[in-house]
């Protein structure tokens, strides 16, 4: 498989993500969620003109791009035009609303003074392994690449032209394909449609389905032949109105600020952003389970990073705050009360990652906050709806991660309590007992194991807000459940004891008398954004405090660039390092919108603006020299900031 780093645009629709470079190429599609599985190693499309060999669309010297998105939806444009033939294709790609298909629509037009013979073709190679060994058949006029579990139609109303199965490496390139086989073992294969003759000034279009299908719903060939049937009959224009309709609608729906008014480029790119923001986010979440993708994958063979397509329940806590600003209450809910009930271990703790529909992914240890970020995010999303009900739905889920969280706390502390059978039980089970093990937990960014401001001020905000959960439900027991009454105020009191410690343990070991400011943890003296938890979100200090003031003073000296942006930390080494991350600079915003700074905030703001890429997407890194996107595109964290800070 080739590297495939940069997604510039997404689209997508009820069981695919796709993702696309800027000049149409379809990277990947992912099917049926937004994380797993994905299907494709290379989709590469192209024209033989006349006598010519294979001329990509993706990819030739005499190619000239335009990439825009219909407004306000996940329809994707593509102009491409090649300027030595003078032929002009329109590409326009989108999921369908109620079928696992995207449909490919390509307008071709002669704007030469010589007629122009277009043949059309599709080099399609799937990902494929041992275990699950991709083949290839030509059908029905259309190509099949199926494996055991899943099944790629691609196909077009129009008759195919010609075919090859086999060895289509060594001959595409020509731009001329053939096969004697209709059925082979290769992944990779290619197919031609003829366009025909165009004359000058004349228009032909081609529709190009792709069909995704779960291999494990049997239906008979016929069935088959019938379903495809059907797809091959669509209207396909109506098909792209009614996606236009329903992405129009669906940003309007959840448009929960007044955009700016669009008097200059700041503006719309500001408005663009926002709206791209709320289309995105469909797009990466799992929709029977709930589980939040923090990005579209751009690095499966992590040559440079572990992946991204996973599910962090600290990200994900983040993003369900931005859902709620925008109205998307039953998505967050779901990922509450569905994914993170799935996922939680039993002894109370979320491990480090997930796939969206909840099954363990790969991991490398685990972060204390990822347990106190799911109490926080509870009471957050009651805060946005006032729904009880939710509360009582979850509660035992956050009765259990508290408990954890003060296990956790006692061996940080060394207050553990003999005399607890519960919490003994729970750590003989569990083996977390061992208290030289258990605080060793990973900071947020993954990278230093230990005892973490971040993490301490992420326990002590899920303290507070279970504080404030009981406080909602327990006068509904006083009544009727006087154990349940009893067992609130007993983890009220140890609650409340261990805020109290853990105030004083930053006070005594992290913070330096010095410098007059906080540490990121007991090991280093490296300034690090993510100190500004303890302020925002977590609120365990004033920004008026003389401490914070003296951090947030360190934080510009040491993380600010010369472009504005910020970093994480001193001495990251990540993707190099010196390029600033678009969540450092929004949460130096927060800080500065919580602290009353509002020119500050707003400049802040204004670079994250200003570096989005051309559809509005936010990268997780900005390039310092070229000020555009540098890595993941589309980070949903990224995207999640934005929103918040917007409303």
């Amino acid at each position: 498989m080739k590297n495939k780093y940069y997604n510039d645009a997404i689209i997508g629709g009820k069981n695919i993500t796709a993702s696309y470079s800027k000049t149409g190429e379809l990277l990947r599609a992912m099917y049926p969620a937004p994380d797993f599985r994905s299907w494709i190693d290379e989709f590469l499309t192209g024209v033989k003109i006349n006598d010519s060999a294979m001329i990509y669309l993706h990819e030739d010297i005499n190619n000239q791009y335009k990439q825009y998105y219909t407004e306000n939806t996940n329809v994707l444009n593509t102009q491409i035009t090649n300027t030595y033939f003078n032929l002009c294709v329109n590409q326009t790609d989108f999921a369908m609303l109620k079928e696992d298909v995207i449909i490919k629509k390509y307008q071709f037009e002669n704007k030469n003074s010589i007629n122009l013979d277009v043949n059309f073709l599709v080099h399609a190679k799937l990902l494929s392994d041992y275990n699950n060994m991709v083949g290839a058949e030509i059908k029905d006029n259309m190509l099949v690449q199926y494996c055991h579990d899943y099944s790629l139609y691609t196909f077009s109303s129009q008759d195919l032209y010609s075919y090859q199965l086999n060895d289509t490496n060594q001959n595409i390139a020509s731009g001329q394909i053939k096969d004697k086989d209709y059925i082979g073992m290769s992944c990779d294969s290619s197919i031609c449609y003829q366009i025909g003759t165009l004359k000058p000034g004349e228009k032909k279009e081609l529709v190009l389905y792709l069909y995704f299908r779960k291999n494990d719903i049997k239906l008979s060939q016929e069935e088959l032949k019938k379903q495809i049937l059907q797809l091959k009959k669509l209207d396909y224009a109506k098909e792209q109105q009614a996606v236009e309709k329903y992405w129009k609608k669906y940003v309007k729906e959840h448009l929960n600020i007044e955009l700016l008014p669009e008097t200059s480029a700041y503006n719309k790119k500001f408005n663009q952003i926002y709206q791209r923001s709320i289309l995105l986010f469909p797009l990466l979440i799992n929709q029977e389970h709930g589980g939040i993708a923090a990005a579209v994958e751009v690095d499966e063979q992590m040559s440079n990073c572990g992946r991204y397509s996973y599910c962090w329940p600290r990200d994900a806590v983040f993003i369900t705050k931005a859902l709620d600003n925008l109205k998307m209450e039953k998505e967050v809910e779901k990922f509450y009360k569905v994914f993170c009930k799935e996922t939680q271990n039993k002894n109370g703790m979320w491990e480090q990652r997930f796939y969206t529909d909840g099954s363990l992914a790969p991991c490398w240890g685990y972060q204390i906050d990822e347990t106190a970020s799911v109490i926080y995010g509870v009471y957050e999303h009651y805060k946005a709806t006032k729904e009880k009900k939710f509360l009582k739905e979850t509660y035992k889920m956050c009765e259990n991660a508290a408990k954890f969280l003060g296990i956790y706390m006692d061996n940080v502390l060394g207050t553990k309590d003999e005399s607890d059978i519960v919490k003994k039980e729970i750590e003989e089970a569990y083996h977390t007992q061992d208290r030289s093990k258990l605080h060793v937990s990973y900071d947020l960014w993954e990278m230093n194991e230990g005892v973490h401001l971040y993490s301490l001020a992420a326990i002590y905000a899920a303290f507070s807000a279970m504080k404030e959960i009981h406080s909602l439900l327990k006068p509904e027991y006083e009544q009727n459940n006087r154990l349940k009454v009893e067992a609130m105020n007993k983890l009220e009191n140890k609650m409340t004891m261990y805020q109290s410690e853990i105030k004083k343990y930053i006070l005594s070991n992290l913070y330096d008398e010095n410098t007059k400011t906080f540490l990121r943890n007991l090991h280093d003296h490296q300034t690090d954004i993510s100190q500004l938890g303890i302020i925002v979100p977590f609120a365990i200090f004033s920004p008026k405090e003389k401490k914070v003031q003296n951090t947030v003073e360190k934080i510009n000296l040491t993380l600010r660039t010369y472009t504005g942006g910020y970093l994480r930390f001193e001495g990251d080494h990540y993707r190099t390092g010196n390029n600033p991350w678009t969540i450092s600079t929004l949460w130096m915003a927060m800080y500065y919108q919580k602290a009353g700074e509002k020119r500050k905030a707003k400049e802040c703001i204004e670079f994250i603006v200003n570096t989005a890429n051309e559809h509005g997407f936010l990268a997780e890194q900005v390039d310092n020299q070229t000020m555009g996107p540098s890595w993941v595109n589309g980070l949903a964290w990224a995207h999640a900031m934005f929103v918040t800070l917007s409303i």
